[in-house]
């Protein structure tokens, strides 16, 4: 059995929609401050005022990078990352390059994604990988969270929330079984309800990213597609 408070201490809860404003932001990091939870997750036009929102808690700033389609050029996402940090942040949720995954082009992928690594390692920032799994075969999932590794990302990660399938038990199997000893995984992308949220935990899972937290932990479901 989990408490509100261990459920809560495993989001990062995402603000990343494009229609949210200054407002919903400020709003958003409230409910992070009241409930407790691992971070709020941003939009990177969004990280110094988050940083500012959330100074006086212990609620971490997280943001998205290259989000959500992973397809700006390596060194657009290696400069990302630096603003990224200078802004305020502690932990960067990158995209994977789909497009050359999916073409076979692992060498690119890699140096993509250590590329990001290298900036935020050198300030103590982790890494995720967002795979979007719901382009992938489970294989390829496999190899993706290989080619994470090789990379020296922290955390894979499903998904963006905007793309197709949101997290699911089968993806997380694969994850955790192919780099859950020397890797977190984050299960992200349609996270509704408090036994959405145990089902992945109890799966092995160290993050949850979701968009209705206060839902989640109140142990309703939300409605909505994020």
């Amino acid at each position: 059995m989990y408490t509100k408070k261990q459920i809560a201490k495993t989001i990062d809860h995402a603000v990343l929609k494009p229609e949210q404003t200054n407002a919903d932001l400020k709003a958003n990091a409230e409910m992070c401050i009241e409930n407790e939870v691992f971070s709020m997750c941003v939009k990177p036009c969004d990280i110094n005022a988050a940083a500012i929102l959330l100074e006086k808690s212990d609620v971490k700033v997280s943001c998205v990078l290259s989000f959500p389609h992973g397809a700006d050029a390596t060194v657009v996402k290696a400069f990302q990352a630096k603003q990224a940090i200078e802004d305020g942040v502690d932990e960067i949720d990158m995209v994977m390059n789909i497009g050359k995954f999916l073409s076979g082009d692992f060498e690119y992928v890699v140096n993509d994604i250590k590329a990001v690594v290298e900036v935020a390692h050198q300030n103590s920032i982790l890494v995720k990988v967002i795979q979007e799994s719901g382009f992938l075969t489970l294989e390829q999932i496999a190899k993706a969270c290989e080619l994470s590794y090789e990379a020296g990302a922290d955390f894979v990660k499903t998904s963006t929330g905007f793309g197709p399938g949101g997290a699911k038990p089968e993806y997380i199997d694969v994850m955790v079984k192919t780099v859950g000893d020397k890797m977190q995984v984050k299960a992200s992308g349609g996270i509704r309800s408090w036994s959405d949220a145990v089902t992945f935990l109890e799966q092995g899972t160290d993050r949850l990213g979701v968009g209705s937290t206060e839902a989640v932990l109140k142990g309703g479901k939300a409605e909505g597609d994020y």
